[in-house]
């Protein structure tokens, strides 16, 4: 039973192993061309994750929610477009590295809409990538598609708002009574796990809450604002 629940919580990887095993038996050489393009984003990863989750904190910490809400939230309406354009487009390095960001955003009280267009505007049209198409492509094509990619964008975010609610994203939870952590929205740093030992632990590579019969204020706030993407609540933080 042990195995087939360890299974059941690691599905995906399970697949992706299935599919590089039948691979390997069927087309050796192609085999290991995908595992050495998986092992190169995987060092990718490594190395980059690290800094967005910094970054992620450290924006967490100096931009407050309120001004998050009025620039990014639900009532920011035209502005809050524009702005979500601007930094996807002004951002830097791979898509996966907005994930974490996007969530604090949203934790923030930035709107579904928003979000949609900052991953969006990220992926397919970041300043640099658009002047490498000019290059390429021609400063003609690569206007035309601009244009459309957005116009696209806006729709698409508008249609992706109206079908997610809020409350279905993780790291959306509500306030209850104790220490509770979101294991959905949980990403596996062990931060809270390294700054508080005593009270949480990693399993399955998602933090947990132990059992405990009192806490540290001071060391149960550090670990809260050391997650990145604050799936960590406490309905008496606030009086800490």
């Amino acid at each position: 039973m042990t195995i087939i629940k360890k299974i059941r919580e690691n599905l995906f990887l399970v697949i992706v192993a299935l599919i590089y095993i039948i691979m390997f038996i069927a087309k050796p050489a192609m085999g290991i061309e995908a595992l050495k393009s998986s092992g190169y984003y995987i060092k990718e990863m490594l190395m980059i994750m690290p800094v967005i989750f910094i970054l992620t904190a450290l924006l967490d910490m100096w931009v407050p929610k309120e001004k998050i809400m009025r620039y990014l939230g639900k009532e920011a309406n035209a502005k809050g477009v524009v702005l979500s354009f601007v930094v996807g487009s002004i951002s830097a390095g791979p898509v996966y590295a907005a994930f974490p960001m996007c969530v604090m955003l949203h934790k923030k009280g930035a709107s579904i809409r928003n979000i949609v267009i900052i991953l969006s505007s990220w992926a397919v049209i970041k300043i640099p990538m658009l002047l490498n198409e000019a290059k390429f492509l021609g400063p003609k094509f690569m206007a035309i598609r601009w244009v459309l990619t957005v116009i696209a964008i806006i729709i698409f975010s508008w249609i992706t708002a109206k079908i997610i609610k809020d409350e279905e994203l993780p790291g959306e939870v509500m306030a209850q009574a104790g220490l509770h952590i979101n294991r959905d929205a949980c990403m596996g740093c062990t931060l809270c796990a390294r700054n508080y030992p005593e009270v949480f632990e990693m399993e399955n590579k998602k933090a947990l809450v132990k059992s405990y019969d009192a806490l540290d204020p001071d060391r149960l706030e550090n670990a809260i604002k050391s997650c990145p993407v604050k799936a960590i609540s406490y309905n008496n933080s606030m009086n800490m």
